[in-house]
C-alpha cells in the first residue's frame, strides 16, 4: 500500500489525511502537539462562510493598516519593526491587487464545494461539532460599508452564492438579541457555524480508529525527497527514527515556510495572528441575552458563533507581528467592548481569550499542490479561511496525489486551488 506522510493535525491536515485514506493510501499524520488541533485550529471564529470569501488584496485595505499602524486596539495592526519577511510579503500582497476580482469569485466556489464535503465527512464519521444551520449575517451600521457589501455581493454571486440585503428592521427579526441601530444587512441562510476544535479531534479520532498512524508530540527533524522515497526523520522524547514514504503533503500552517525550504519550495506564509473570546453562558440571563444566529460586523472585524448553549466565541483582528503568540490586552479588550456593545445582556465576567495564527500567502489563495521534487505535495496557507475551506482543498490535494506519476505511475500537473476549480468544477 502507498505510505503518505502528512505534516499538521490542524484542520487542514486532519481532513488531507481522511481524503486521502478514502482513496486508499495508508496515512501516518505528525505533529509536535500530543493532539490534534492545538493552534491556530483551537478556538476560532467557528463560521463556515462562503459570505466572507472576498479576499483582502485592497488598496483600502493597505490605506487602513498604514493608518491604524498606531493605534493598539486597531481591528488591523502592523508591527512596524523591520523584516524582510514581511514587508516582502506586503509588497507580494500589494502585487496581487489586481486578482482582487478573480481570486474573490474563486474563493467563494471553493468555499461552497467545501460546506457539502465538510457536512459529509462528519456524518460519515460520526461525531457532533457543535453545527448551528441558522445563516450568516453581516451588520453594517454606516452607508459606506454596507454599499461596499453591495459590490462584493456581486462577485459572491459571480462565484454562486445567494445573500440578499436585509432593511434594518428585518436584522432586528432575523437576530432579537442584537441590540443597536444599524443600516442594514446581508443574510446568508446557506451558511453555518461550528466548533472547529471538535470537527478536528472527532475525525482525528475516527481516522485513527480506521487505520492511519498519529504521530503526535513528535518534531520533524529533517526531510528529503527524490525520485524513488520521502525520509522523514522524527524525534519525540530524545528518541529518534527515520522513515520512508511515498510521499508526503504539507499541511503545517505557518510552519510550512520553514518545511518548504528544507523541500527546495518556497511557500510564503505569513503568520496573521487573529484573537478570540469565548464567553461562558453560565447563567440563564447570558444564555437568552446570547445570538444564535452567526454575526460579521464587517467595520469591526468582528465574527460570533454560538457554540451550543453554554458558549458564545467572538473572534476578530488581524495583527502582523511575526511568531508571537503573546495574548495582547489591548486586542482582546474591543472583543469584550463589542460583546457589551450589541449584548449588553450577556456577562462577559468569564471569557477566555486566545490567540492564533493564520498561515496567509500574500495573494491570499491556498497553495494546494505539488512541490518542484518528486513526491513532495502542498495544502497550506488558507489564511482566514482554513475552517471554510479545509474540506474542499483536502479532496483537491488528494486528487493531485493519486494522479501524480510518483503514486501511480501516471503524470499529474501541479495546479493551483484556482486553476483546479476551473477544470474540474465546483468539487
Amino acid at each position: 500500500m502507498t505510505r503518505i506522510a502528512v505534516i499538521g493535525a490542524g484542520i487542514t491536515g486532519v481532513t488531507t489525511a481522511s481524503s486521502l485514506m478514502d482513496r486508499g493510501y495508508d496515512v501516518t499524520l505528525f505533529d509536535r502537539n500530543r493532539y490534534a488541533a492545538m493552534q491556530t485550529s483551537f478556538a476560532n471564529g467557528g463560521q463556515l462562510s462562503a459570505s466572507n470569501a472576498e479576499i483582502w488584496n485592497r488598496w483600502s485595505t493597505v490605506f487602513k493598516g498604514m493608518k491604524w499602524m498606531m493605534t493598539r486596539g486597531a481591528p488591523l495592526l502592523v508591527n512596524p519593526k523591520p523584516s524582510w519577511h514581511k514587508y516582502s510579503w506586503m509588497a507580494e500582497f500589494v502585487g496581487s491587487i489586481p486578482q482582487y476580482r478573480a481570486s474573490t469569485v474563486e474563493t467563494t466556489r471553493m468555499a461552497i464545494a467545501a460546506r457539502g464535503l465538510l457536512r459529509e465527512k462528519a456524518e460519515r464519521h460520526g461525531f457532533d461539532f457543535d453545527c448551528e444551520n441558522r445563516g450568516i449575517l453581516h451588520i453594517y451600521t454606516n452607508k459606506s460599508e454596507f454599499d461596499h457589501a453591495t459590490e462584493v455581493n456581486k462577485l459572491l454571486a459571480e462565484g454562486g452564492l445567494e445573500r440578499r440585503a436585509v432593511a434594518p428592521e428585518e436584522v432586528h427579526q432575523i437576530e432579537p438579541a442584537l441590540n443597536g441601530e444599524f443600516y442594514g444587512g446581508y443574510y446568508t441562510e446557506s451558511d453555518f457555524t461550528g466548533d472547529i476544535h471538535r470537527y478536528t479531534t472527532g475525525l482525528a479520532k475516527s481516522i485513527e480508529a480506521g487505520g492511519a498512524a498519529l504521530r503526535f508530540g513528535t518534531d520533524v527533524d529533517m526531510l528529503s525527497a527524490d525520485k524513488n522515497e520521502v525520509r522523514l526523520t522524527w524525534s519525540r522524547n530524545n528518541e529518534s527514527q527515520t522513515e520512508s514514504f511515498d510521499g508526503i503533503v504539507v499541511c503545517a500552517g505557518v510552519g510550512s515556510r520553514t518545511i518548504a525550504a528544507q523541500l527546495g519550495d518556497r511557500v510564503n506564509v505569513y503568520p496573521v495572528k487573529g484573537y478570540s473570546i469565548t464567553v461562558r453562558l453560565d447563567d440563564e440571563e447570558s444564555q437568552r441575552a446570547a445570538p444564535w444566529i452567526s454575526l460579521l460586523d464587517d467595520e469591526a472585524k468582528v465574527v460570533t458563533s454560538r457554540l451550543g448553549k453554554n458558549r458564545f466565541r467572538i473572534a476578530g483582528t488581524a495583527e502582523f507581528n511575526g511568531y508571537n503568540l503573546d495574548i495582547r490586552d489591548d486586542r482582546i479588550r474591543p472583543l469584550i467592548k463589542w460583546c457589551e456593545r450589541f449584548f449588553p445582556g450577556v456577562s462577559t465576567e468569564h471569557a477566555i481569550p486566545w490567540a492564533g495564527l493564520r498561515p496567509m500567502m500574500p495573494n491570499m489563495m491556498p497553495k494546494v499542490g505539488r512541490g518542484v521534487r518528486d513526491r513532495v505535495f502542498y495544502n497550506t496557507g488558507h489564511g482566514h479561511l482554513g475552517w471554510t475551506l479545509s474540506a474542499v482543498t483536502a479532496e483537491m490535494v488528494a486528487e493531485i496525489v493519486a494522479k501524480s506519476r510518483t503514486v501511480n505511475g501516471s503524470r499529474g500537473a501541479s495546479v493551483s486551488a484556482p486553476a483546479t476549480l476551473r477544470t474540474q468544477g465546483a468539487v
